[in-house]
């Protein structure tokens, strides 16, 4: 098995960074990577850019030099593993935009070379790794041989503060079956409970699947609000007594926000791609117009 030591992760934000820091954690030396000069300034100065990571947390691997934040991706030569981290937004036609993982990957081509991991942890629909990545891994090398890649969907909540980041079961599936044992070696150093599916495409759709499971919930919920209040009847009465019942159940409230921006952009991914094969998705397009 191979063993590696030095990661790279490209995309510092509420994902990114989080993962860094769990590698820190376990005596890797993490190489970080962002387009945002900002943040790496404040990452090089010890400071935190986001509310659930200390910048005492921050500090001490800067000061241990076993994270080493950069602007552009020169330190890639040193890493044996890359965990991409990178956003997928929609454009305005509410379809997926998948730039930042294109643009990325165009980028650190130069750098790719025998035994590097690869894994993509940004949510997209099923297909994006093998399209993306998979397609455009240069002919020399012998994919699930001499390079791996591997897709495991980020499962990172900042608001949670009671659940151990290390404690989430993380999914992870790869193009080969060398190409997931090498992923599962390398996340289980960090994760306590790896979840092998068997295709890169339900680990996609997986992901895909739990935010779409909340944005469906949270729509019912808000509506439920709406109809409650007209009845004067409080909802959040009505979820506690619910939630009493030990099956069948599961509580969602109702609130300004959908949490995140995860919820209201996911689902979208899916229902841009159920069109191409000319299948209707409802649920998430009324589920998305009830949250708007």
């Amino acid at each position: 098995m191979i063993n590696y030591k030095n990661i790279g992760v490209i995309g510092l934000g509420y994902v990114g960074l989080p993962r860094a820091l769990q590698f820190c954690k376990r005596s890797f030396t993490v190489y970080g990577f962002d387009i945002d000069k900002n943040k790496i300034k404040e990452l090089k100065k010890g400071k935190s850019y986001l509310s659930n990571i200390s910048s005492k947390l921050i500090s001490k691997y800067i000061k241990s030099k076993k994270f080493i934040p950069s602007p552009n991706f020169l330190n890639l030569e040193k890493v044996d593993a890359i965990i991409l981290c990178l956003p997928t937004p929609l454009n305005f036609q509410l379809e997926p935009e998948l730039k930042y993982i294109n643009i990325t990957f165009r980028s650190i081509k130069k750098y790719l070379k025998k035994n590097l991991l690869i894994s993509l942890e940004s949510t997209s629909y099923p297909g994006t790794t093998y399209e993306n990545i998979i397609k455009k891994i240069p002919s020399k090398f012998n994919l699930g041989v001499d390079i791996f890649i591997c897709y495991s969907p980020e499962r990172n909540d900042p608001g949670l503060k009671t659940i151990n980041l290390n404690n989430i079961p993380k999914i992870i599936s790869g193009y080969s079956y060398n190409c997931k044992k090498v992923g599962r070696n390398l996340y289980n150093s960090i994760f306590k409970n790896i979840v092998e599916v068997e295709s890169i495409e339900i680990a996609e759709m997986t992901k895909l699947y739990e935010n779409i499971f909340r944005a469906i919930n949270i729509g019912f919920v808000n509506e439920m609000k709406k109809i409650c209040f007209n009845f004067n009847i409080d909802i959040h009465k009505v979820i506690s007594a619910a939630k009493t019942k030990p099956f069948g159940f599961f509580p969602f409230y109702p609130g300004p926000g959908l949490g995140g921006h995860c919820i209201p952009i996911d689902p979208f991914y899916l229902s841009w791609r159920a069109k191409k094969f000319k299948i209707k998705t409802e649920f998430i397009e009324l589920a998305g117009k009830i949250n708007r």
